[in-house]
């Protein structure tokens, strides 16, 4: 049996974590990565389970973008550099608060 958190509990987290942290990175869609690719960056990287990661790349796919992760100015800025390490286009933002 998996403890991995199911994608609902991911998405309540999130919805807390947006209280508590004060800028994001966001992953765009590019013409580059393929969608494999994309989502193995996000299990790597942010240790995502599988179901996580995809729904994610999907967000990227057919929205045009994600919040991948959310934090610290410094821990966002991270973030982005690893994602451009990666090949991935990122930026980071204020999440609102």
């Amino acid at each position: 049996m998996s403890s991995a958190p199911h994608l609902d509990e991911v998405v309540a987290s999130d919805a807390q974590a947006s209280l508590d942290a004060p800028w994001v990175t966001v992953v765009w869609n590019d013409p580059v990565n393929l969608m494999t690719y994309v989502t193995y960056v996000f299990e790597t990287y942010f240790g995502h389970p599988r179901q996580v990661a995809e729904h994610l790349m999907r967000r990227v796919h057919t929205e045009g973008r994600a919040i991948v992760s959310r934090g610290t100015l410094e821990a966002m800025e991270v973030d982005v550099q690893a994602m451009h390490g990666y090949g991935l286009w990122a930026t980071l933002q204020s999440s609102g608060r």
